[in-house]
């Protein structure tokens, strides 16, 4: 029974003292391979460490939209000089924010076009910033599809009629914490839709899951999204394993460790 994180921002400050102990922790908790977003230059240099001393730490290429300011074009360019160099699994975390950014709102609308195509000239996923955003990037993702575009809406906070799009699109939805929270409507929507096309994540260190909100988030707290799922859509682990890794490797082209393969 394997679990993968999808969502992990574990290059961050906030885990520089004990990182040892956090890929440890994850693995205890059947957590194998972690996905690793870029948010901006800043960070390129720091996550590709984190992969250089655990190869099953993956990592993304993108520019995050509350980066993005009027050089983002310069920046992008600078972003896919770096991308040639190395070895990245998607493109992300990518898309538009209007909850803390909306003086930049045009620049963040063409640098998100603008990574779409990439990750499909890439046939790379593409992991799909959306906060106070989805009905728009939904739009772009819908008028962007040729068939050969896939990936996820990450942290997905939708309604059903929205997941449904996404579904269609022929995208996966990111289930965190957030389904956890008390006032949260996402189960709700779970239990409409379905889990075949859901993965999970952490976001860490953001929005950790009951009952460890108000704590650093980790890869190692998916056991605690695991649990709320099951028991709520009445599900076995192994079967929300099975969901979840099959769709994993159905959107990520990249080599799991033998733990995982087994």
């Amino acid at each position: 029974m394997i679990f993968v994180d999808t969502h992990a921002h574990i290059y961050s400050e906030e885990f520089k003292n004990d990182l040892d102990d956090i890929i440890s922790r994850a693995k205890d908790a059947n957590i194998l391979e972690i996905f690793m977003p870029n948010v901006d230059l800043s960070t390129i240099s720091l996550m590709n460490d984190v992969n250089a001393r655990y190869p099953n730490c993956h990592c993304m290429m993108g520019l995050h939209p509350c980066s993005v300011e009027p050089d983002y074009q310069s920046v992008l360019k600078e972003i896919q000089r770096i991308f040639k160099e190395s070895s990245y699994v998607g493109i992300g975390e990518v898309g538009i924010d209007l909850y803390w950014e909306k003086k930049y709102f045009e620049e963040q609308k063409k640098a998100f076009q603008y990574q779409i195509d990439w990750a499909r000239d890439t046939n790379l996923p593409v992991i799909i910033h959306s906060r106070e955003s989805l009905d728009i990037t939904i739009e772009m993702i819908e008028n962007s599809q040729n068939g050969n575009l896939s990936g996820i809406f990450h942290c997905f906070t939708g309604d059903e009629s929205q997941a449904s799009k996404i579904m269609d699109a022929g995208f996966y939805i990111g289930i965190g914490g957030v389904v956890t929270y008390k006032n949260s409507e996402l189960i709700h929507v779970l239990r409409k839709v379905g889990i075949d096309k859901v993965v999970l994540e952490t976001d860490a260190p953001y929005l950790p899951p009951v009952p460890k909100r108000g704590k650093r988030n980790e890869p190692s707290y998916i056991e605690y999204i695991v649990n709320f799922l099951c028991s709520e859509l009445n599900l076995t682990k192994d079967y929300l394993s099975n969901i979840t890794m099959s769709n994993v490797k159905k959107i990520f082209d990249t080599p799991f460790s033998e733990e995982y393969e087994s």
